[in-house]
């Protein structure tokens, strides 16, 4: 421990050193720091960097890191005090329905219904906003629909972020405890979800790292842990949840059977590290593992866990937009890239050990367009190993072209329809919900199908989370949103069911 913290200052010392040489002393830097897998600098004026915009990008070729400027904590106007002046600077029209502050970051969240206003032109009001309350602002559109869930993930974030803080430190440490190494070894170990569907995690290993991807459960087959679970047993993973050196985990997408097991480790004391996934699998794995949760209590068995751990999932989850490069231990770097498969879901890019080997595992992935998504990703910088998800793979396993599957639904539900009959339709609440509304509304839109759809369960909370992630979905659809000003999932034919109450007079 002493060697890795000497290390960890003598490589910040060095860093400071350049950062001073490069950065305007008007500036006036307070601190330098890991914080997680990027290096932040913390300034009193953070507008002479804002001047100049190559600044920083220099900086991180030199020093081969991600830089992030923030305020100095001290100087930040006090939440209140920063919400009204900020509405003072952004005009009316822009109108603004929320603002919040997450202060392990400096950072102040804007949401608008007219994000362009809030930015100003050539970014004139954002500079101001700075300027003015010194929060760094991020302004995004208001979602149409609003989440719980990403509500509640706010509060947990602005609420723990003391806390957040101190683990985003203590994260970057360990990511750069050595320096870059090229690894001698790396071993694949599948404790789960190979040649079977269900609890899917994937240990990788090398001499200096230990990375799990994925930790999911078979709901299936929860009569029996050792079929629900991922292996346990498994002697190396044994070892490295019993020494605490597991670096980090990855989440490829939000299902149960990739992320459903993994508030279990926060329960137990398993882990206390990173978590790496897109904004929207953290936001659509909590819904999931709390609707998980709350399924076994109301069905009288003890929950795998409680809402304290998947508390601890959220606290400890660093989202990453696809594309972005990060470095997650020593002598791994992590890059997600788009899989097609549900909101957020992502191809899992690791370079080992400084050109020593590259590995993609895909979790579940589309290869072709749907209405919701753009195919995966198959282009990678390099890769010498794909591990590749091959449910409804197998040699037999032909599925009919999308536009006949679609059309033999419409032709299902309307002779149902002439029947006077009700049609229910069975379906994950993330992902294939989505899909299915999207065919039913394109058929009311164009088919002149006048029928209620009522959405059960947590489909509505699921849709509500992919409103508010619209750089996401498919260019068709994004263009159908913000250039034709239509958005689909607000069609009149989509009614929530608000209780079972409400259910039984449906039915």
């Amino acid at each position: 421990m002493i060697k890795r913290e000497t290390f960890v200052e003598d490589i910040l010392k060095e860093m400071k050193e350049i950062i001073n040489q490069m950065v305007p002393k008007e500036a006036k830097i307070t601190e330098v720091e890991f914080e997680g897998p990027e290096l932040v600098i913390y300034v009193k004026n953070p507008e002479v960097l804002m001047q100049d915009g190559e600044l920083i990008k220099n900086l991180a070729k030199v020093l081969k890191k991600r830089i992030s400027v923030r305020p100095d904590p001290h100087i930040l106007t006090s939440p209140e005090e920063a919400e009204e002046r900020i509405k003072n600077l952004v005009p009316s029209e822009a109108e603004i329905t929320n603002i919040s502050f997450d202060p392990s970051v400096g950072e102040v969240l804007i949401e608008a219904k007219k994000p362009g206003l809030v930015i100003g032109k050539n970014g004139e009001t954002l500079r101001l906003i700075t300027q003015t309350v010194y929060w760094a602002p991020r302004v995004v559109r208001t979602p149409p629909l609003q989440s719980q869930t990403i509500y509640s993930i706010r509060q947990i974030l602005q609420s723990e972020s003391k806390d957040r803080r101190k683990f985003l430190r203590q994260v970057g440490r360990n990511v750069y405890r050595k320096p870059e190494l090229k690894s001698d070894w790396i071993r694949i170990t599948g404790l789960g979800g190979w040649r079977e569907v269900g609890r899917s995690a994937l240990l990788l290993q090398t001499n200096e790292s230990n990375i799990l991807v994925d930790f999911g459960i078979n709901v299936a087959a929860l009569h029996d842990p050792k079929k629900a679970f991922p292996h346990f047993d498994a002697p190396e993973f044994q070892y490295v949840l019993k020494e605490g050196i597991l670096d980090a985990v990855i989440i490829t997408h939000a299902h149960l059977d990739h992320s459903g097991l993994l508030p279990y480790l926060f329960r137990f004391n398993l882990f206390e590290g990173p978590i790496y996934a897109t904004p929207p699998t953290r936001d659509l794995m909590v819904l999931l593992q709390k609707d998980f949760m709350e399924i076994q209590q109301s069905n009288g068995i003890e929950p795998l866990y409680k809402p304290k751990d998947i508390k601890e999932v959220v606290k400890h989850t660093i989202t990453l937009e696809y594309g972005e490069v990060r470095d997650i231990s020593p002598d791994m770097r992590l890059t997600l890239h788009n899989a097609g498969h549900i909101l957020g879901s992502s191809i899992s890019h690791i370079h080992v050990g400084n050109g020593l080997h590259n590995i993609a595992v895909t979790g579940d992935f589309k290869f072709i367009p749907t209405r919701l998504f753009e195919p995966a990703n198959a282009r990678f910088p390099r890769l010498e190993t794909l591990i590749m998800e091959s449910t409804y793979g197998a040699s037999r396993d032909y599925q009919l072209p999308r536009e006949e599957a679609e059309k033999r639904l419409i032709e299902v539900i309307l002779r149902t329809l002439k029947r006077g009959g009700k049609v229910l339709i069975p379906a994950m609440a993330v992902g294939r919900s989505q899909e299915i509304m999207m065919v039913l509304e394109e058929y009311a839109r164009i088919g002149g199908m006048e029928v209620p759809v009522y959405l059960d369960g947590m489909i509505w909370e699921a849709t509500a989370i992919h409103t508010a992630y619209p750089e996401y979905l498919s260019k068709t659809l994004r263009d159908q949103i913000f250039h034709e000003g239509y958005n689909p999932f607000l069609s009149e034919i989509f009614h929530p069911v608000a209780n079972s109450n409400e259910r039984k007079d449906i039915i």
